[in-house]
């Protein structure tokens, strides 16, 4: 490692997985502070997190390049640090293994030993690390004088609306800012200046909101699937019996909380075994079908952010416990802002549980690129027909959105057949474990 000092120019790093852009978010430092080596020094959300960047230098801050809210292209110019002790390149900043303090800049990779709490865990690529806290604390300044705000999603939104956040009233542990408290003062501010507005005899502006970071690519994700030649197929099912089963399995072991989305997502990979035209892509450069051997399922989760969709990785390889904890957790970490932008790519087929939003039904979009998706209801109590006398059972309704491309309806109508199935007698499941 060579040591070198002079002015260097830290430019926005590839923070990988295809992403060829970011917004800026929050400076975490000003021009005339010190930096040292692997300091975060700017968050930026992308298309798919909220990202933590450290600089790889020790120095002065010179300059900050562009203001908050700027969206930069990689490459772009983010902090000049005068006088900067810097690391040469190494072989990892190249793609290759590096020893550890290698004066890499991305988050994830850490550029000195006491960096490692951001290294690379044995086995598993490093990835940017999204962003838990912004506390005064980080920033060096006295956290008694500050406002404290964990989320830097909620500092995006005082900014996009002129919050100032010294004069939000907290309400979370510890006097913690929350989105609820500045969409709070969002609302008092807009109502004195819409008193005003409707006293002088006009009306209140119209808002725009920039199509940016994740909301941008929802967009752009769902309007490639739109051109997907698809077709959506759907039935009603009864699931009391399998109500029934997830109490027995809760009362057989209590440590392990298995829900109704785990044994639907078992019931998934099973019928994706039996039916594996619909764990497929379509290569359309090279005009073939791609049937692939691992099941990577993805589950559509609604968070502050808008909708991800978190991946559960080899789930055919997983027991239904493990599924269940899996789920659990990355549904946790997406709606905290805690996923790295890794765990929300590469799903094969998507399961969407839309019945949290009190529907019965919906249309359920394909994840592009994959082939095809599973919606659920709600489970309601409604009248059915069991053994030829009218009962109230719990019922929900499945949709099975398909790229009509892979396969006809014979195989999309097969594969929603054997999920209904397991749902309503879920020892059907036994002939295929």
């Amino acid at each position: 490692m060579t040591a070198v000092r002079e002015a260097r120019v830290f430019r926005l790093p590839d923070l990988g997985e295809g992403l060829t852009e970011a917004e800026i978010v929050a400076w975490r430092v000003a021009p005339g502070e010190r930096v040292g080596v692997d300091q975060v020094v700017i968050e930026v959300e992308t298309a798919k997190a909220v990202v933590e960047v450290p600089v790889p230098y020790a120095g002065t801050v010179l300059e900050l390049h562009a203001d908050v809210g700027a969206v930069l292209p990689v490459g772009a110019p983010l902090i000049s640090v005068s006088g900067a002790e810097a690391t040469a390149p190494t072989a990892e900043q190249h793609g290759e293994d590096a020893p550890a303090g290698s004066g890499n800049v991305l988050v994830g990779y850490g550029t000195s030993p006491a960096g490692t709490r951001r290294g690379r865990r044995a086995g598993v690529s490093a990835a940017p690390t999204v962003t838990t806290s912004s506390r005064a604390e980080d920033r060096g300044t006295d956290p008694a004088a500050a406002p404290l705000v964990i989320s830097p999603l909620v500092r995006v939104l005082a900014r996009r609306h002129g919050v100032d956040l010294s004069t939000v009233v907290p309400s979370g542990v510890h006097g913690v800012i929350l989105r609820c408290d500045v969409e709070q003062a969002i609302a008092a501010n807009a109502r004195p200046a819409k008193r005003r507005a409707t006293e002088a005899g006009g009306a209140a502006a119209d808002e725009r909101v920039p199509l940016r970071g994740l909301r941008r690519a929802v967009a752009e994700k769902l309007a490639r699937s739109s051109a997907i030649p698809h077709a959506t197929t759907w039935v009603d099912v009864d699931a009391t019996v399998l109500v029934e089963a997830r109490e027995v399995l809760r009362a057989a072991d209590p440590t392990r909380q298995i829900g109704l989305l785990a044994l639907l997502a078992r019931f998934c990979i099973a019928g994706l075994r039996k039916y594996p035209e619909l764990n497929s892509t379509v290569d359309v450069e090279r005009g073939e079908i791609v049937r692939l051997s691992d099941i990577h399922l993805g589950l559509a989760a609604q968070t502050e952010r808008g909708l991800m969709v978190p991946v559960v990785r080899e789930a055919h390889r997983k027991t239904t416990a493990e599924l269940a904890d899996e789920l659990a957790t990355l549904t946790r970490l997406a709606r905290s802002g805690g996923l790295p932008p890794k765990a929300l790519t590469g799903s094969t087929f998507t399961l969407n549980n839309y019945g949290v939003f009190g529907v019965d039904g919906s249309t359920p979009l394909i994840n592009h690129p994959e082939a095809a998706i599973l919606g659920v209801g709600r489970i309601v109590d409604k009248p059915w027909v069991v053994d030829g006398a009218l009962a109230v059972r719990k019922v929900a309704q499945l949709s099975l959105t398909f790229d009509h491309r892979v396969c006809d309806g014979g195989v999309a109508g097969g594969f929603l057949r054997y999920v209904a199935d397991c749902v309503e007698h879920p020892a059907v499941l036994l002939a295929d474990v």
